[in-house]
């Protein structure tokens, strides 16, 4: 060549050395960040994927610290939930020995008496003081609200339908509220006997006594206790001497006139509860050489027998699914709603035709958002009662508050058998509550955690795989462009030189 105005081959290597310095910077800033993406440039639809799955990566990491800081609350409730748990046992034994009023001085009854008083303030110091930071947990602050839980009958009269309402979980748009419809298809029944007295006047004429001095046995749900009358007893004493034991025996009786037909009168004996687990059985035991059929005919059956009757359980559904019913406590667990009632006996266990009521769920509850997308459906909640002295027991026995001293049922009432019935409601509550704690942090919390730390991981591989720099394809890369940057180097410097060459024509 003999131009030397244009120097077409410096041109060549001269581009050829930009475009390997250009892949000697890239090969190097991949090397020194790591990154095979560092600028949309690099891979444009690589980058929209990348910070598509890097957004994802962040909101699982955020839901994952969410359900580990829900899961340490949880714990803390727990916690004190145990406390309480250990001071109502303490409770149960003072109670207890209590009861045994031969063994126990007066005053190691009211040194009972102030040890009770000293748990009960322990138990409600425990529900204001357990916290998670400025959050209060056992205080009702995460229990559920409600509105609207006793209705109207179409009438217009006025009738509690649901003595208690805890609501376990429930799903609630911020601003809305949540139906909850009871319908009544069959009322819980009591367990019931029937018996007849056929004692007579002298004249033969029946007179609704008892026939021959008589000893019943009176079984229930709480226990049995034997009871005697003379010949000629009426049944109002009856009745009475029946009522008078029934917190003993879970038995109570009412008298009717001529109630069967075949008699004046007749005594109906009913469990004091509802449901299966209520049972009604008199033992008639006759005496002083009794003929069979002269004292007491117990629904047909005279002379020394037994005759048994057990409760049933009603038919009820909550938003139109069957609830599991036991007694006048009925539970529902669907989906995201789950709820414990106790119905009123008006409602649960009255006629056996179709009724409803209803109530709202209007908020509250211990709300946690653990799911990378945020909304309604990435929540759960969870409802935690207060654990307080007059939230402890329940509608049907009383409540814990009343075995302080003063009280309707302090020791010096000697109510024990209440009293220890109310605690033994109360001790249920606290395991229940546990219960649904543990289950809350085993079955929602850890499984969540587990399942979003895979998914995790799972999404930063597939992120790592579109924008992390491999190693050693940069490597090579380097290399290569290295030899080709040095190459055109000396290309270029060759190219240069060729012109020279045509000044030897200049002589």
């Amino acid at each position: 060549m003999t131009r030397i105005n244009t120097n077409v081959q410096s041109l060549i290597a001269r581009r050829a050395i930009a475009i390997n310095n250009a892949s000697l910077s890239k090969a190097l800033e991949r090397l020194s960040t790591g990154l095979r993406i560092n600028s949309g440039g690099d891979d444009p639809a690589g980058l929209i994927a990348s910070e598509t799955l890097r957004s994802n990566i962040r909101a699982i990491s955020t839901a994952i610290d969410n359900a580990t800081r829900a899961d340490t609350i949880v714990a803390v409730a727990e916690g004190g939930l145990q406390e309480v748990s250990a001071l109502l046992l303490d409770l149960e034994n003072l109670i207890d020995q209590a009861a045994n009023e031969a063994g126990l001085t007066s005053d190691e009854v009211e040194a009972n008496q102030l040890q009770i008083d000293s748990i009960l303030q322990s138990i409600n110091r425990l529900a204001e003081a357990t916290a998670f930071g400025d959050k209060k947990l056992l205080n009702g602050n995460f229990d559920f609200t409600t509105s609207g839980v006793n209705i109207n009958e179409p009438t217009g009269a006025t009738l509690d339908h649901l003595a208690n309402v805890q609501i376990n979980a429930a799903k609630i748009a911020s601003g809305a509220y949540r139906q909850i419809n009871v319908t009544r298809l069959a009322a819980s029944e009591v367990a019931h006997l029937s018996a007849v007295l056929i004692g007579t006047d002298a004249t033969g004429a029946a007179n609704g006594t008892l026939g021959n001095a008589t000893t019943i046995q009176i079984r229930g749900i709480y226990g049995s206790e034997l009871l005697s009358f003379a010949s000629g007893t009426a049944a109002a004493s009856i009745v009475a001497a029946i009522n008078d034991r029934s917190d003993l025996t879970g038995v109570a009786a009412s008298a009717n006139n001529g109630a069967l037909g075949n008699g004046p009168a007749s005594i109906s004996f009913h469990s004091t509860t509802y449901g299966s687990d209520a049972f009604v059985a008199v033992s008639v035991l006759e005496n002083e050489g009794d003929v069979a059929g002269k004292a007491l005919d117990l629904e047909g059956i005279t002379g020394t027998t037994t005759k048994r009757d057990t409760g049933v359980d009603g038919t009820f559904t909550i938003n139109g699914a069957s609830a599991i019913i036991k007694g006048l406590e009925a539970s529902a667990r669907a989906g995201d709603l789950a709820l414990d009632l106790i119905f009123s006996s008006a409602f649960g266990g009255g006629t056996s035709a179709e009724s409803t009521t209803s109530f709202e769920i209007t908020g509250g509850g211990a709300v946690f958002s653990i799911s990378p997308t945020v909304g309604l459906s990435g929540q759960e909640s969870i409802g935690i009662s207060e654990v307080s002295t007059a939230h402890l027991g329940n509608a049907s026995v009383g409540f814990l508050s009343t075995i302080g001293s003063g009280m309707a049922n302090d020791l010096s009432n000697k109510n024990f058998a209440t009293a220890q019935r109310i605690v033994r409601a109360a001790i249920n509550h606290v395991a229940s509550l546990r219960g649904r704690l543990g289950g809350f942090q085993k079955d929602t919390l850890v499984t969540t955690i587990n399942s979003l730390r895979i998914a995790r991981e799972n999404m930063t591989a597939a992120e790592s795989a579109i924008r992390d720099a491999d190693f050693a394809v940069e490597t090579s890369n380097l290399t290569r462009a290295q030899i080709l940057v040095s190459a055109s180097m000396a290309v270029l410097q060759l190219a240069n030189a060729q012109p020279q060459t045509t000044l030897a024509l200049l002589g």
